[in-house]
């Protein structure tokens, strides 16, 4: 009886040991993070905008956390392939998602059999940067400035068209809002990206398209665009002439993109915070916030992972909304 008791004290040591041991070991193992490299995964193709921004934030996280940030780009799908490939992640914070308008607000807002939850599969953690979006027209078109545009499109119903990068995309639902709000009638050519669109329009085969200002500022410095109106807090420094939508009394329309970055949901919080401050000490840099300025982005405010989420629930719903209220086609 006296040795299985002094062996039940002894295994019961043991494990008291053992736990004692293992919770300092699993709270000092965000303390150790990163010990390997990272993988950033961008749901698009390289050469747009987001790969773009990935990458920019990629090289400094990289300098900053002390290991390799691996940019993987798993293109398809709208973003629907990487994104659910990191919604399905193991939740380490070894595996992370340049987030944008398309995968987190307009794909969940218009497609109700995603395959991702786009709020609650993913741990956000802040904006890499906010992006002016622009309404696009082919110099052809005999207008100017906007009150011009709106007057030669009312003088020619149906007559006009425009490009989006498909059913359902930023370009499409913003395009159909500005068209609700003034009583425009402008023909829907939906495309398969905002590559080929961007095509079309340059050769005249169509006339006008919503684009952010980062991916075209090239086109509308060297005239091959002309630019209407600007969706920003104010206005673009790169494009100091064109108004914002607020300015224009479309204050719906002045809403920017943006991309940022999540990871996995149930990512430890305090990964999630190291993530967070190291962001936001690469965007308070000078010399970062120039780079941007150049690519004609601006620095965001200081967005906290909570904060992120809110916009991306607030913004899914002013989507839904536009399409509910609106009766826009997806189809």
């Amino acid at each position: 009886m006296t040795i299985i008791l002094h062996r039940r004290r002894f295994i019961s040591t043991t494990c008291a040991l053992s736990s004692a041991i293992a919770l300092p070991a699993l709270a000092q193992a965000p303390a150790r993070y990163p010990s390997r490299p990272i993988t950033l995964v961008v749901p698009f193709p390289p050469g747009g905008s987001v790969d773009g921004a990935g990458r920019a934030m990629a090289d400094r996280l990289s300098k900053v956390l002390g290991q390799t940030v691996i940019v993987d780009n798993k293109a398809g799908a709208g973003g629907t392939i990487g994104s659910t490939m990191v919604a399905k992640a193991a939740p380490d914070g070894y595996t992370l998602i340049v987030t944008s308008q398309t995968t987190h607000v307009v794909n969940p807002a218009v497609s109700p059999r995603l395959p991702y939850d786009a709020v609650n599969d993913f741990a956000p953690i802040t904006l890499i940067d906010r992006l002016a979006n622009v309404l696009l027209i082919n110099p052809s078109l005999p207008v100017k400035n906007f009150a011009e545009f709106v007057k030669y499109v009312k003088a020619n119903p149906g007559k006009l068209n425009y490009a989006s990068s498909g059913n359902g995309s930023v370009a499409h639902l913003s395009m159909e809002l500005l068209k609700a709000k003034l009583g425009l009638f402008i023909t829907h050519i939906p495309y398969r990206g905002a590559g080929p669109a961007l095509v079309d329009l340059l050769s005249g085969q169509v006339h006008m398209t919503w684009n952010n200002l980062t991916s075209n500022l090239n086109l509308i410095q060297n005239g091959r665009l002309r630019a209407l109106a600007v969706a920003s807090p104010i206005r673009a420094p790169q494009t100091p002439d064109v108004p914002t939508f607020e300015e224009l009394k479309l204050p719906e329309l002045n809403l920017t993109s943006w991309t940022g970055i999540a990871a996995p949901a149930k990512t430890p919080e305090p990964i999630i915070a190291k993530l967070y401050e190291a962001m936001r000490s690469i965007l308070r840099d000078p010399q970062t916030q120039e780079a941007w300025r150049t690519r004609g982005a601006m620095v965001p405010e200081d967005v906290k992972p909570a904060e992120y989420r809110q916009e991306i629930q607030q913004r899914i719903q002013f989507y839904r909304n536009i399409v509910k209220t609106h009766k826009i086609d997806l189809e």
